[in-house]
């Protein structure tokens, strides 16, 4: 890095020596707002690895809603200003354009008209581009599309939520932007999986660490950050009641706590808080809530042409009946139901309309409050019937990796919460539970690919579909619906007087 923007120049004006003393009344001043306690570390050895021209390589990991952004934003601000009577650059990365590059855009540009040091100071040059005097900062995005060629970071590259950044990307387009200054470089995020750019880079700067003893890595959990922030305790106690505290959300957005990118979704642990010694029942029970879950596939073509011809795919063309009892009773601590599946249904190989005929039966018969149903593709001409047989009580599923992603990642929720369970045992079901294997796709979506293997097989070598694991899995759209318990009106007589 050039001496131009060394701290002890002659060049330096009075009010800049103040604006160096202290980045934290830097921003009390002009902001109002204070560094928290677990700031003050990583604020310190990144303003030290600037000054000093080290080119370190910084790890912060807060927690989710934690001021991380904040902190970033108001750190940016006061280097801006800092160095803004000499050349220097600076590189801020975000995962994607929209949102999350425009909306730092949007925040700096409003950071820096709030501060009286910076209004009417500082200017724009193109859409991406923030000026104050010699010094500017460039807000790019680390999409695998983005281009981003050309820019230069002099003093320090941002790399925001990095566990989400592409790490080819970084290295092949970012990285040569510090190359002629040895930039120090802030990788800023919440943990995910072993493979993403924010845990590779913290194990470089870990080893950096033990090689000559300057802190270089900044973990806080939530543990931490309520002991400055109380209500923030409150906060992630509600997520935990929500999701539970071995949610793969829950686990790596507040706790820190590694999750393997490709694993079997439903390990032992989870089998085990499905497991209950509830009863499943074949016939209604009285005063119970029913709803029916309904996992759709197509009709063989060699059926339909010859009912008596042999399945090509037993199995495959199979429409998969979960019926789960509601207990409204976990609304009063939880704010939604639990779920029992209490009887189990297969149909395979049979006409849909045929289908159709025996879903609304047992409908009419288990007074069924509910039914949610797949409704891609095939399934679409079996929801239509059943729409306008049943209406109001038909909840349509379209499939994509989307939806499935968000179905999956409910599901999990609901399981770790302790409100869903299986009475059935049934055999096949556990069969796919247990071959289920789950993938979480890199990227700022989080999308959680799950599915049975389509060559897998169980121990006669038969091959293992995902039908039940599906129809049971649709529970999640039950849990977006509005519950409440209902109560007995009360009547309140008054008397009044003249």
């Amino acid at each position: 890095m050039s001496t131009t923007i060394s701290l002890t120049q002659n060049s330096r004006t009075k009010r800049v020596r103040k604006i160096c003393k202290s980045p934290g009344d830097y921003t009390l001043y002009g902001t109002g707002i204070a560094f928290r306690p677990y700031q003050d570390a990583p604020l310190q050895a990144i303003i030290e690895s600037i000054v000093h021209h080290r080119g370190d390589t910084i790890v912060i990991i807060f927690p989710r809603q934690s001021g991380k952004d904040e902190f970033l934003l108001n750190l940016q601000l006061y280097l801006l200003d800092l160095y803004s009577v000499v050349p220097a650059a600076m590189v801020v990365v975000n995962p994607t354009y929209k949102p999350q590059t425009e909306t730092a855009l949007l925040r700096f540009d409003a950071a820096l008209n709030r501060h009286p040091w910076t209004r009417g100071k500082w200017r724009k040059k193109g859409a991406y581009m923030r000026l104050l005097g010699h010094a500017r900062c460039a807000f790019l995005s680390g999409d695998g599309k983005a281009a981003v060629v050309g820019a230069t970071a002099s003093l320090a590259i941002f790399v925001n939520e990095a566990q989400d950044v592409i790490a080819s990307k970084y290295y092949k387009e970012f990285e040569p932007m510090l190359a002629s200054t040895n930039a120090t470089r802030i990788f800023a995020g919440t943990v995910w999986t072993t493979q993403t750019l924010l845990e590779q880079e913290k194990k470089h700067a870990l080893e950096a660490e033990e090689a000559d003893g300057r802190k270089r890595v900044f973990v806080i959990d939530a543990n931490d950050v309520k002991k400055s922030v109380p209500w923030y305790g409150k906060h992630v106690a509600n997520v935990i009641k929500k999701l539970g505290r071995q949610n793969p959300l829950v686990k790596t957005q507040y706790f820190n706590e590694l999750i393997d990118a490709q694993a079997g979704m439903f390990n032992a642990r989870r089998m085990a808080l499905i497991a209950t010694q509830d009863k499943k029942h074949d016939t209604p029970q009285a005063g119970s809530i029913y709803a029916f879950l309904v996992d759709v596939a197509g009709q063989d073509e060699a059926v339909m042409n010859d009912p008596g011809a042999e399945l090509s795919n037993a199995g495959r063309d199979s429409v998969t009946l979960s019926i789960v009892e509601i207990d409204l009773s976990t609304i009063e601590i939880q704010s939604v139901p639990s779920y029992t599946v209490v009887h189990r249904q297969a149909w395979t190989g049979q006409n849909h309309l045929a289908i159709f005929g025996k879903l609304k039966s047992l409908a009419n018969n288990w007074n069924m409050l509910y039914m949610v149903m797949d409704a891609t593709g095939v399934g679409e001409g079996l929801w239509a019937m059943l729409d306008k047989a049943l209406p109001g009580k038909i909840i349509p599923v379209k499939f994509s990796s989307k939806s499935k992603s968000e179905i999956g990642w409910a599901f999990l929720s609901i399981i770790e919460t302790g409100r869903f369970h299986d009475a059935t045992d049934h055999a096949g079901a556990r069969k796919q539970y247990i071959a289920c294997v789950s993938e979480i796709k890199p990227g700022p979506a989080k999308l959680l690919s799950w599915s049975v293997p389509e060559t897998a097989r169980d121990e006669n070598g038969l091959l293992i579909h995902d039908d039940y694991l599906l129809a049971d899995a649709l529970v999640a759209k039950l849990d977006e619906l509005s519950w409440y318990i209902g109560s007995k009106t009360t009547v309140i007589k008054t008397e009044f007087t003249e």
